[in-house]
């Protein structure tokens, strides 16, 4: 059994342990042929995708809203315009978005089309901009819905970190399982929420215009203590800006669709377009809705409600729980304990769970293209057993978990890092575009398509424009708040990425085969052959006999002498045996293995450089995995150390002991029906059988 099968059953006998609960949490690999049934139908598409933008009217009406209530609640009125505000510039994106799904289908998103345009530092600089607001995604997005959970649970609002986590964990088995899968089950809570929004806004019309009915949202009657009266000028313009910067958080998401469009149904730019078109209508109605009954309701909020809120001329205090925008207005339309409230608390708190998921399916797409150009280590580019790109959902995972862990699953201090991210992208995205048609535009003649594409630009032109004011806005008015947190993340990306493309770079420079002879190509004068020799035994005898047939130029036996009584035991039994290998023991005072063996080994290659030295070294062949720390560890040490030296060559030669039998057997088993990566290497029938097919 030569040293790639003992690499494979060392494989199988630790991955025995892991195995059986991985297909139990996952399920059964799938053949890379079935990628196509993992493709997703714009009715899967929408709830997967548009989870993010959907979900944040739960919370982005209460950002506007607490923003404002800095200057008490006379600056409520203001609510209507910032919405305007928010509307149009959602549409703006969409449209833009739309665009870019069109020219750039390949699933790069906002990374290819500045990579493409606007050279390779600006495609860094949006794929740092948006791995950050993906990780920031997740972690706001549980946090608020353990929030959302918290105010009718209150265990959870009492271990909200660890709740927290525990959805982060329960989410990345759903996105583990593969897209289509988890999409599926996200689908139901995400049109049941929508659903229950627009029954909420219909309803609440309907009785304030219809029936003429007074609606009054739980807070009502609560006075808001401004903590700056009577802004004006260039104070209330500070303060509208942070209200609209705030509001922004509702087009988070948007891109998620450019960067995912592999993941859709043919056709495939078309589908993604009308995806897109979709969730702009629903989520800028829902937005508007809730903030126009906000309105009508009398809904109040507070940055510091304890302090800041008072009934009856008394604080609240801090046992008070504010309670979100949208559960406010539905307790004043639906009426507190009804059925359709509760529908609708809990498929809010669902929502924001699976909100998360439109970072799940974005961040491993976006990593695997930057591994693919050698910004991110490659293991993010394969594909799962479940044809899922589970290392990027892992690595998303850990450090959502970690971000969560460190703000305490604060929503409100995680959400002033939120969105610097995402308007970093949408501006370089639409600048790139811009860019794109200037360059078609400057060679195509037929003028149908000229129209088209100067309808496309201008799209694009005001997109950027439009996108790039609001990313100003975003950072003047929430640095100090918490967007440098942000900014420092998407630095420590972009470094991290380029360090990681030089060592790429440097690495394929280093080992690109010459086009003349060279040092590697050229044969060595001669080989040295070494044994290592503990004590003769059946795999000492075998390592023996493979090193003769090696038929090297010189060939020794080679122990170190740590117990004197054993080297002497040695010693005799290989006089005994009349071995005809030259057999030399090394000492050793301090009872060491390793360190003499390569300093011997060092000697030779220091007197004859061009000469090359073979270590060969007898190794066991166990099957359970706790036989593993019993054999072999010198061997492993050696070998370590070893390929730090030039001109050495490690052969190991095993030797199967009996129960590496009974694991071969638990191999075949196991091979038939779910070998550990199949879906990357095929499995091994095919594989000989397209071998044998390739000689003939």
């Amino acid at each position: 059994m030569g040293e790639p099968a003992i690499e494979r059953l060392r494989s199988t006998v630790v991955s025995k342990l892991t195995d059986v609960p991985k297909r139990i949490l996952i399920g059964r690999a799938l053949r890379s042929d079935r990628l196509g049934e993992t493709l997703l139908p714009k009715r899967i598409a929408l709830p997967v995708f548009a989870s993010d933008p959907l979900s944040s009217v739960a919370y982005a009406p209460g950002e506007v809203l607490l923003v404002l209530s800095i200057a008490g609640v006379t600056a409520y009125h203001f609510s209507p315009w910032i919405a305007v505000a928010v509307v149009v510039l959602m549409f703006t994106v969409v449209a833009s978005y739309r665009q870019n799904v069109h020219a750039y289908p390949s699933g790069g998103g906002d990374y290819e089309v500045a990579n493409t345009n606007l050279g390779p530092r600006a495609g860094l600089t949006v794929a740092s901009a948006l791995l950050v607001d993906y990780v920031l995604t997740v972690a706001v997005s549980i946090s608020s819905g353990i929030e959302n959970l918290g105010s009718a649970v209150p265990f959870v609002v009492e271990h909200k970190v660890l709740c927290a986590i525990g959805v982060i964990v329960l989410l990345t088995l759903m996105n583990l399982r593969g897209v289509k899968e988890s999409g599926s089950l996200f689908a139901i809570p995400t049109y049941v929420f929508v659903a229950g929004v627009f029954t909420m806004i219909a309803w609440g019309a309907f009785r304030g215009l219809v029936l003429g009915d007074t609606m009054r949202a739980p807070t009502a009657d609560y006075v808001i203590k401004p903590e700056h009266q009577g802004l004006a000028g260039f104070a209330l313009v500070f303060l509208l800006l942070r209200a609209f910067s705030s509001g922004c958080a509702a087009l988070t998401g948007v891109e998620a669709i450019s960067n995912g469009v592999p993941a859709f149904r043919k056709p495939k730019s078309k589908n993604a377009a009308t995806t897109l078109a979709m969730m702009g209508l629903l989520a800028v109605t829902m937005f508007c809705g809730i903030i126009a009954l906000a309105a009508t309701t009398d809904v109040r909020m507070a940055e510091n409600p304890a302090r800041d809120l008072f009934h009856n001329g008394v604080p609240i205090g801090e046992d008070y729980v504010q309670n979100p925008v949208i559960s406010q207005v539905a307790e004043a339309v639906f009426g507190k304990g009804s059925f359709l409230f509760i529908v609708l608390a809990a498929a809010t708190a669902l929502v924001l769970f699976l909100a998360a998921n439109t970072a799940y399916n974005g961040f491993p797409l976006l990593g695997s293209i930057l591994a693919q150009d050698r910004y991110l280590p490659r293991q993010l580019h394969t594909r799962g057993d479940r044809l899922a790109f589970s290392n990027g959902i892992v690595l998303l995972a850990g450090a959502a978990g970690l971000l969560v862990g460190i703000y305490g699953a604060d929503s409100t201090r995680l959400i002033q890092l939120y969105i610097v991210g995402v308007f970093v992208s949408f501006t370089l995205s639409q600048t790139g575009m811009v860019r794109h048609w200037n360059r078609l535009l400057a060679t195509e003649q037929d003028q149908t398509k000229r129209r088209h594409m100067i309808r496309s630009r201008a799209i694009n032109a005001f997109g950027a424009f439009f996108t790039g004011l609001v990313l100003v806005v975003v950072l003047v008015t929430k640095f100090t708040h918490g967007a440098w947190v942000a900014l420092l993340g998407m630095v420590i990306f972009y470094a991290t990425m380029t360090a990681i493309r030089k060592h790429y770079d440097r690495v394929a420079e280093e080992i690109a085969a010459p086009e003349g002879p060279s040092d590697d190509s050229v044969r060595p004068s001669r080989i040295h052959s070494v044994v290592l020799i503990s004590k003769i035994h059946r795999p000492a005898l075998r390592a023996l006999a493979y090193a003769k047939l090696m038929r090297s130029d010189s060939l020794e036996a080679l122990s170190v002498n740590v117990d004197p009584a054993e080297t002497k035991a040695l010693r005799e039994e290989w006089e005994r045996r009349g071995i005809d290998v030259p057999l030399k023991v090394l000492d050793s005072p301090y009872r060491e293995i390793t360190r003499p063996i390569i300093e011997y080994v060092k000697g030779l290659r220091k007197e004859s450089p061009r000469d090359a030295v073979s270590v060969i070294i007898p190794e066991y062949v166990v099957g359970h995995w706790y036989e593993h720390l019993l054999h072999n560890q010198s061997a492993l040490r050696l070998k370590g150390r070893l390929l730090f030296t030039p001109g050495i060559m490690v052969t190991s030669v095993p030797y199967q002991l009996q129960s590496s039998e009974a694991a071969k057997r638990r191999a075949r088993r196991q091979a038939e029906w779910n070998a550990p990566g199949s879906v990357r290497r095929g499995p091994a029938q095919v594989r000989s059988k397209e071998s044998t097919e390739h000689k003939s």
